[in-house]
């Protein structure tokens, strides 16, 4: 018997030596991840700092031609289409010939200005003889005057024919002639040769328009309109010109809802000088605005997005890291807004932040 207890104790004894071995053992093979030099030069950082919080909402709507650099051509007289110079999408200068139109009116005009020119060589003739024979005393001064009043009138009616002819683009052999009124880009076309306008014709058959400058037409939502302002910041993009961003304000709100679209139209100016943007394009409109509250708020890179959760690396010194949850209230571009795990003026990791949390987290 007491053998056996001798047994037990030497057991015991074995079995208390190898679980201290095997800790000992765990504890040495123990390691804190810290960053090497090399890491280390290539490792960002940035403070969480309190900042005003961002609103943002984006919508969609598309690109329109600015309507005060918009010009409907219409033609003054009916006619015969002879010759067309431009075609849709051609940019043309101001004055520059667009199309010439042979026309029954214009040669009425043309009858008429020749006629005005013969009543104005007829009137100085007669006031010629009329003075020569007022100065040998063979008529009255009346009649000097009534041929002077003559003259006046055949000339201010000559005038006027010419005045008609400059501003309607009229030429001799009954040519109607339709130039651009300024210089910029043709949107609508809807004249060919051969074609026969009537006299009564209500249509455009050009419309020429500057794009130097255009408008995004955003469609608001109703539930939307009640954050929408005059002078929010506008971030226009389109499906032509992936990444690019054109900036701008909405400048206009359209108070009247679409019955189609069930929308409320805005409009933000943008500046195009390289005629990037055409009228009728599809753009996505993002409107942001900075309220008067603060929250905390990193960088948006600096947010690690695992297994349902939100985490940052939070950073002391290379041999101090930490993981850390938190929760994001708001990303807003490349700012994000945190309402919870963070203080102000801690360091998080913005580059390399994946490898170290990997490291971490093994």
């Amino acid at each position: 018997m007491r053998n056996f207890f001798k047994a037990l104790i030497v057991i015991f004894a074995a079995s208390v030596y190898s679980c201290n071995l095997h800790s000992t053992s765990s504890n040495s093979d123990t390691k804190t991840f810290v960053l090497s030099d090399t890491m280390l030069k290539s490792t960002t950082f940035a403070k969480v700092s309190l900042e005003p919080l961002k609103n943002e909402l984006e919508f969609y709507g598309k690109i329109t031609a600015d309507n005060n650099k918009l010009i409907e051509i219409f033609p003054v007289v009916g006619g015969s289409v002879t010759k067309v110079y431009v075609e849709l999408g051609d940019y043309v200068k101001k004055g520059q010939l667009l199309a010439t139109i042979r026309s029954t009116e214009v040669a009425g005009f043309e009858k008429e200005l020749n006629d005005a020119k013969s009543d104005v060589v007829v009137a100085r003739n007669n006031l010629k003889t009329v003075q020569e024979l007022y100065e040998g005393k063979l008529n009255t001064e009346r009649e000097v005057i009534t041929a002077k009043s003559q003259l006046e009138k055949s000339e201010s009616q000559l005038n006027r024919m010419q005045e008609t002819y400059k501003i309607y683009s009229l030429k001799a052999n009954a040519v109607y002639e339709v130039r651009s009124p300024l210089s910029g880009f043709i949107l609508q076309k809807v004249i060919n040769e051969g074609m026969l306008l009537r006299n009564d014709r209500t249509n455009n058959i050009f419309d020429v328009a500057q794009i130097d400058e255009v408008w995004a037409i955003a469609n608001i939502s109703e539930a939307d309109i009640q954050l929408i302002d005059l002078g929010f910041d506008a971030q226009v993009t389109t499906f032509s010109y992936q990444g690019k961003v054109f900036n701008g304000k909405i400048d206009k709100i359209f108070n009247i809802i679409d019955p189609e679209t069930k929308s409320m139209q805005v409009r933000i100016k943008l500046n195009n000088p390289d005629f990037l943007l055409k009228p009728e394009m599809k753009a996505s409109v993002r409107i942001s605005n900075t309220l008067k509250e603060k929250m905390l708020s990193v960088p948006s890179c600096a947010v690690i997005f695992d297994k349902s959760r939100n985490f940052v690396i939070t950073y002391k010194d290379r041999f101090n890291m930490e993981t850390r949850k938190v929760e994001v209230f708001r990303q807003v571009g490349d700012v994000t807004y945190i309402s919870s795990g963070l203080k102000e003026g801690e360091n998080v990791i913005t580059h390399n932040q994946l490898l170290i949390f990997d490291a971490l987290n093994d």
